[in-house]
């Protein structure tokens, strides 16, 4: 292996075109990722201490265990256990709803707002429907008028706030809009809502109605990625079981020491979260204005753990940041935002001082990408 002029090994440069390069990549070889979509925060010690006695290794039930969905029910105001359906992270909870609604509908498409969470689309097409996007506002947020003009033609929007790429959270009168004009419609409005307790500015306003999906995961919460749980919640019990119905010819149970952990998870106090909000504001605080000192444009955002600034030749940044600096970050276009960069900020602050003093570096001779 060869040594590049700051003395990293040398990756063979194969064309960095997807996240699929990334993912379980970086943390060695002195790489500073600004790519990973999870927590370097730990899970709260309580989940693992049922490990030395926990013993149930047989399947379990396709919906969910009961002790963990009651658990969730007594989070969510007016539900019952038979609203929820656990299962493998929030992202089997999109495939299978989608599927599901695909089944139900007699129209096949599916608003998003772009920029959007990669896999979006893609969950969309293997259901069998048809994604269309709306622009965001200067604002970084849904622009009203576009979501009003063509949510007519769809049978279900989705909703991610705060957003994944940009941190930013929708305003309460336009989440109010979106329950007003998607009940009038029929529309199903699904909530991804994995975000909701990383929130700096204002507490969760949570979309309500009887069209309306609610799916969310123990990872960016609790620091439990791995463990792959997540769950979807809906007011309609016919349409939880036919989650169930789908669920059990495809993945059939989610794992069930994981949703042990998860129980255990649901009884952690809230400090633990807001101590958690703590650490991500200031790290959010510390990149933000890191890119902003450096020349970026860039919405400031509100929740999550991201950013998304703008720069031109965004895949050849990309390319050049990882081969010869060691930083990785995303290209916005798999998000569907070109000339954009995504950036994590789930890394200590010490690897977020090194990893903006390297794209300081690369950004020399280049300032006119910038603008």
């Amino acid at each position: 292996m060869k040594l590049n002029s700051h003395g990293y090994l040398m990756a063979k440069r194969v064309k960095i075109n997807s996240t699929s390069f990334f993912v379980g990549r970086g943390g060695n070889d002195g790489i500073i990722s600004f790519g990973s979509g999870q927590p370097d925060l730990p899970p709260p010690k309580e989940v693992y201490e049922i490990l030395p006695t926990y013993r149930a290794f047989k399947y379990g039930l396709i919906q969910g265990q009961e002790n963990l969905r009651a658990a969730l029910a007594g989070q969510y105001s007016g539900t019952e256990p038979e609203n929820f359906v656990i299962t493998n992270g929030a992202s089997e909870a999109l495939d299978l709803i989608f599927r599901v609604i695909e089944r139900r509908s007699k129209k096949k498409k599916v608003l998003l707002a772009k920029p959007y969470y990669y896999s979006y689309p893609f969950i969309v097409r293997f259901a069998g429907l048809e994604p269309v996007f709306t622009e965001l506002n200067d604002e970084g947020r849904i622009d009203a008028d576009g979501f009003k003009k063509k949510i007519k033609q769809c049978c279900a929007v989705l909703i991610n706030s705060p957003s994944n790429p940009t941190g930013r959270i929708e305003s309460v009168d336009t989440l109010k809009e979106i329950e007003r004009v998607t009940k009038k419609l029929g529309v199903y409005v699904i909530s991804d809502e994995v975000y909701k307790d990383l929130i700096y500015e204002r507490e969760n306003y949570l979309i309500k109605g009887k069209n309306v999906v609610t799916i969310n995961s123990f990872s960016k919460t609790f620091g439990m990625c791995g463990f792959r749980v997540g769950y979807l919640y809906s007011p309609d019990k016919k349409l939880v079981r036919d989650v169930v119905e789908m669920k059990v010819h495809t993945s059939m149970n989610t794992n069930i020491l994981g949703q042990e952990m998860a129980y255990e998870a649901t009884k952690v106090p809230r400090d633990y979260i807001d101590k958690q909000t703590l650490i991500w504001k200031e790290r959010r605080d510390l990149l933000y204005g890191g890119l902003r000192e450096l020349g970026f444009q860039l919405w400031k955002p509100e929740g999550a753990f991201y950013v998304f600034p703008k720069i031109k030749n965004s895949n050849r940044v990309v390319n050049e940041l990882f081969y010869d600096h060691k930083v990785i970050v995303y290209d916005g276009a798999w998000f569907g935002g070109p000339n954009h960069i995504r950036l994590s900020y789930a890394l200590d602050t010490d690897k977020i001082k090194e990893g903006l003093a390297r794209i300081k570096e690369y950004l020399k001779g280049k300032e006119k990408w910038l603008a």
